[in-house]
């Protein structure tokens, strides 16, 4: 991952934005990006400081505790994982389709409907997990 731009460089840039000079023209000068002179000028005007926000971190679980048990008795029916995306979001738990399978993932939940592969026209017909690197003789 990359570094941040120094404080210096960003007080220094929004500085001369701040004096009147172009947003351009002061990255020019500086050989940095014109965005990267509107992103502080806009945190400069927002935040009143340019200091960069939290880089990386961990970000805590949404599906746990209450929501998690809820879950586990919702997929004794059937489901799908936009349904419950759908059904979590009427709960008022704002989760995006990857936070949903990967828990039913790591849950343990998911299955294949079907235990083969339909046939088709030009080859063998493999097992769901299928065997793609290997030989297989007819």
């Amino acid at each position: 991952m990359t570094k941040p731009y120094s404080i210096d460089l960003r007080e220094r840039a929004v500085a001369r934005v701040v004096a009147g000079e172009s947003v351009r023209a002061v990255a020019a000068v500086l050989k940095i990006s014109a965005s990267s002179v509107v992103k502080w000028a806009q945190r400069k005007r927002s935040t009143g400081s340019v200091a960069p926000g939290q880089m990386g971190g961990h970000r805590p679980r949404v599906l746990v505790g209450e929501h998690r048990g809820w879950l586990l008795e919702r997929v004794k029916s059937d489901f799908t994982i936009r349904g419950l995306v759908a059904e979590l979001a009427e709960r008022g738990v704002k989760v995006d389709y990857r936070t949903v399978w990967k828990f039913v993932h790591a849950e343990r939940l998911s299955f294949k409907k079907k235990a083969l592969c339909p046939p088709n026209r030009t080859g063998l017909t493999l097992p769901a997990s299928g065997y793609f690197g290997k030989n297989i003789k007819a």
